[in-house]
């Protein structure tokens, strides 16, 4: 018997639903996306002090960075949320990972949220791993604000770092601040929508927020303020991008076609407050989503929403699972009943939390654009739809071909369980994938994964974790394509060598391994009736 669910007024959850803002920071390693993540913290308020800080032997972790390798590394290594107010607004912040080899973690985080803020390093432009995670905000037409970061080092010339921008990503790069100096003559910005002169002073090791000084273009006090050769050098500046700049369309900006661009040093909190405020102005609040029947609008419906990740063991006391909730539309209350898609049957929402980073509270309700936290004691798996009204289809979430592969092995039969489920909720929560190659025995897996440091993040939380010690064998395999049919089209499949290696994915369908994309078209080719999937 389904549940009469009462909705919010519409004036109330139109509110709401307006001063929400649900965003992810994408960069390449080291771009400075954790220092300007740690920063946003500490301008609204939500952290006294910033973390993300060099050169201090007692050096805070990260806020966002709880796993213990990530602060053992200082890198984000997992996905997670971070929910703070500031000036009214409610914001939801996904940090995902900015090392080398990310997971699919980091993908599907980026369907979750309503814009993004790519940083950069001015001292080397669009590097590959922000190129990737742009074209995957790309796929969604996500917004993007653009943090030029590290003007307190040397550095392109702001000119040269926008024309990258737009030949390498093919988007309009349109400045809205623009930098006083840079290296150790680095100043401040210049706020081109307000016409003010912005001039940040040092703090201790950055982490306090930065005084201000402001100023006009006209004052005359100007040269005292920054000295004759920055003065003259910002004036020319300004006088060149008002006539031959990119002028900022906010339509065009929502469809992803322009981003705002502002440049500042996150290290030491220059421009980090006004970059903050553009965002609360220009970061679009929760928008209507795309199901199989039509788009779902923030307001007009009642609670919907959908998981997009899994993470086990944030709580090392109570070894729980967590199931991470985009609120798509209407109102969340705590220990309402819900349709759930895929299981068609109803459930009871208990125990849902916020979270900061590792930290949760229990929370009474939720609004579209927020991320709950779900016990799971295994009713969700990632793309799963919950719906207060009827039944909702949410689109698809995207998977991604492993193109990593390795041999898992168990160094200690003794703990033969706690292997087995480790690999479970590992491959549950979309680290990895686990493949069981034909004929082998169960004990010895392998392992699929995006990125290569995938294995040392599953090795060690298999040893911190679970009490599992591992070993992992890199294999030569380089990609996977899953084979429709069945059992029975195996005899009439022509491989192209003994190198390919057959396996089974957790829901028994055939998986075979590749060394080379030589291999992968010798076997469609040869194969004209076989379906050849690049994911299951």
């Amino acid at each position: 018997m389904s549940q009469t669910i009462e909705q919010p007024t519409t004036d109330n959850l139109h509110e709401e639903v307006a001063r929400r803002r649900t965003f992810a920071i994408i960069s390449h390693p080291d771009a400075g996306k954790t220092t300007l993540t740690e920063k946003l913290l500490l301008y609204s308020g939500a952290v006294e002090l910033a973390g993300a800080v060099r050169g201090r032997k007692s050096q805070r972790h990260a806020t966002s960075d709880w796993m213990e390798m990530e602060q053992a590394r200082g890198i984000s290594i997992t996905s997670t949320s971070l929910q703070f107010d500031y000036e009214g607004y409610r914001l939801n912040l996904l940090d995902t990972p900015g090392h080398q080899d990310f997971s699919e973690d980091t993908y599907r985080t980026l369907m979750a949220v309503d814009s993004a803020i790519m940083v950069l390093d001015a001292a080397k432009g669009i590097e590959p791993q922000t190129k990737k995670l742009f074209d995957v905000c790309r796929m969604r037409n996500i917004p993007i604000l653009t943090f030029i970061n590290k003007l307190d080092q040397p550095g392109y010339y702001p000119l040269e770092l926008l024309d990258e921008i737009e030949t390498v990503l093919q988007i309009e790069a349109a400045p809205m601040m623009w930098p006083i100096g840079d290296g150790i003559d680095f100043q401040g910005v210049y706020d081109l929508r307000n016409q003010q002169v912005l001039r940040f002073s040092r703090t201790e090791h950055g982490a306090k927020r930065a005084p201000v000084e402001v100023g006009s273009l006209d004052d005359p006090k100007l040269f005292e303020l920054l000295g004759e050769g920055p003065a003259n050098q910002l004036r020319e500046d300004i006088e060149l991008i008002s006539g031959a700049g990119t002028t900022f369309d906010y339509e065009r900006f929502l469809h992803g076609d322009v981003t705002p661009v502002f440049f500042g040093s996150a290290l030491n909190n220059f421009g980090v407050e006004p970059f903050l405020q553009a965002l609360l102005q220009l970061a679009p609040p929760p928008e209507p989503r795309a199901t199989k029947d039509g788009e779902i609008y923030p307001i007009d419906a009642p609670f919907s929403g959908f998981i997009f990740k899994i993470q086990a063991n944030m709580d090392p006391q109570h070894r729980d699972r967590i199931a991470f909730l985009r609120i798509c539309s209407g109102k969340f209350e705590k220990d309402m009943a819900v349709n759930h898609t895929r299981l068609e049957k109803q459930i009871r929402l208990t125990r849902p939390v916020r979270f900061f980073g590792r930290d949760r509270e229990t929370i009474e309700e939720g609004y579209p654009g927020d991320v709950l936290g779900l016990i799971n004691p295994g009713a969700y798996i990632i793309g799963d739809t919950l719906s207060a009204g009827d039944p909702v289809d949410f689109e698809a979430i995207p998977r991604f071909q492993p193109e990593h592969f390795a041999n898992v092995r168990n160094l200690n039969i003794s703990r033969y369980k706690q292997f087995h489920k480790a690999l479970g909720q590992l491959e549950e929560e979309g680290a990895i994938q686990v493949l069981y190659p034909f004929g082998s025995h169960i004990t010895d897996p392998v392992l699929g994964a995006v990125g290569e440091l995938q294995f040392e993040v599953v090795q060690a939380r298999m040893q911190a974790e679970y009490g599992v010690e591992t070993a992992i064998d890199r294999l030569p395999y380089t990609h996977a394509r899953w084979v429709m049919g069945g059992d029975e089209v195996l005899p009439k499949i022509t491989w192209p060598s003994n190198t390919v290696l057959k396996t089974r994915d957790h829901n028994d369908q055939i998986v075979a391994l590749f060394s080379s994309e030589w291999q992968v078209q010798y076997c469609i080719e040869n194969n004209p009736d076989v379906e050849f999937r690049t994911v299951g």
